[in-house]
């Protein structure tokens, strides 16, 4: 009979190996200790072999065998032979390493005299020092069964204490092969060669949302939009290609994230008045064409440009008419007077000289004189001061031999027509003045 069962305990584990699934996990274990009877008549050495089956988190199916070896009369004999079939409770999860649990369940008794049904109940705790395989301790209690020994109906209940070794295995459907199996994995599409936190999914160390296999910045906080790298000025820029780090918000940047030139002059578009100036052309701090002579024709377009021209001209001076150069040569300059005086001052005498010589050279012109004062003194006082003003020059312009029928008019205007402001001595000496128009008969 004890033989039967042994064949049937054999044919059974058998039957469960060959029905595990890629989606199942099993564990082998193999253990010895000692057993003995409660009343302590009987004390033995107690191999075991277990096989379990993952149910859930808490749960394991468990078909165990336990055989009784080194009966008190005869060393080699078979004492007991107990298969069960046990439920373990797992009281702790599999990110443990060491998991104490409680087990139970029915099992076959049959001992040197009878069958029977039995139970067992116990308390175990298994130690991981590897990630498939553990050291477990056990203790437990054996119902026996009843037997007729001597005319007395008895039931030998058992004690038991084993350690052992628990192998898992089995193949768990992984689609993605990252080591964590379809069931637990969060991310199951995973590409092959990317590192995987506990839950499947490809490592975040800056946790931005973005998995460091894609993350160009994996230690720094970052933008989806920027694969993971920051951006501190927010031009669109990540910070590690970034030339231009504190641009100002709002500016229009290039590549390299420096404000936009669009005319590369040097001068952002934010700041350039004028940005479409031509390759190369030298630019203000406004980024507008250098204009040295301020007429409004740039240099790179004036063909005088240290000269004020006009546009039409190119930059340069615009070509004079013969009247105009006439008039200039026909220009003399006022001459000018000291406070409340009439008599010429020598540093003015060069430009009566002058018009003298453009009357003498030119008999064709004649020439009208006009004198003025500044607002100092009252109305009659300055009328009369500019008219003597006027008679000083006249005389100056007779004694150098000009008829006086060249003098067309001489007129004195008091403070009439300043040439400058009488507020400030500067235009008060402006003021103080006679002017010369030379005018053709």
């Amino acid at each position: 009979m004890k033989k039967i069962l042994l064949l049937s305990l054999l044919v059974a584990f058998a039957a469960i190996s060959n029905a595990q699934t890629v989606d199942k996990k099993w564990g082998l274990g193999v253990g010895v200790g000692a057993y003995g009877t409660l009343n302590k008549s009987s004390i033995g050495f107690m191999p075991e072999l277990y096989l379990s089956r993952y149910l859930s988190p808490r749960l394991d199916l468990m078909l165990k065998g336990d055989m009784g070896l080194f009966n008190s009369k005869l060393v080699s004999d078979l004492d007991i032979f107990n298969p069960f079939l046990n439920l373990r409770y797992k009281l702790a999860n599999e990110s443990k390493n060491f998991r104490p649990y409680l087990f139970a369940g029915p099992g076959i008794l049959a001992d040197n005299s009878e069958t029977g049904l039995n139970f067992d109940l116990g308390i175990g705790g298994k130690y991981y020092f590897s990630p498939a395989t553990a050291f477990y301790v056990e203790a437990g209690y054996i119902n026996g069964i009843e037997t007729t020994n001597v005319g007395k109906t008895v039931r030998d209940n058992f004690w038991k204490a084993t350690l052992g070794l628990e192998f898992d295995f089995g193949k768990t459907l992984d689609s993605d092969m990252d080591g964590v199996s379809d069931k637990k994995d969060k991310c199951p599409n995973t590409p092959a060669g990317v590192a995987v936190d506990v839950n499947g999914c490809p490592v975040d160390t800056d946790g931005d949302g973005v998995a460091d296999y894609i993350d160009d910045c994996p230690t720094v906080p970052g933008l989806t939009s920027l694969k993971g790298c920051p951006d501190a000025d927010g031009d669109g820029v990540a910070d590690k290609d970034d030339k231009c780090p504190n641009t100002p918000k709002g500016v229009k940047v290039d590549a390299k994230g420096c404000p936009l030139d669009s005319d590369n002059d040097g001068v952002a578009d934010s700041d350039d008045k004028c940005p479409d100036t031509p390759k190369d052309v030298k630019v203000d701090a406004k980024g507008c064409p250098v204009d040295t002579d301020g007429d409004g024709v740039p240099d790179y377009l004036d063909k005088c440009p240290a000269v004020p021209g006009v546009k039409e001209n190119n930059g340069c001076p615009r070509e004079k008419t013969a009247e105009e150069l006439e008039a200039e040569r026909m220009k003399i300059d006022p001459v000018y007077f000291d406070t409340n005086k009439s008599n010429i001052k020598d540093s003015e005498k060069a430009k009566i000289e002058k018009l003298v010589n453009l009357l003498k050279e030119n008999s064709n012109y004649n020439v009208k004189i006009s004198g003025f004062a500044d607002a100092n003194g009252t109305d009659a006082h300055n009328l009369n001061l500019s008219k003597n003003r006027v008679s000083s020059v006249v005389k100056s312009i007779l004694a150098s031999k000009i008829k006086k029928n060249r003098i067309t008019q001489q007129k004195g205007f008091g403070e009439a027509n300043p040439a400058a402001t009488n507020d400030t001595p500067e235009g008060r000496a402006l003021n103080r003045r006679v002017e010369f128009e030379v005018v053709k008969k």
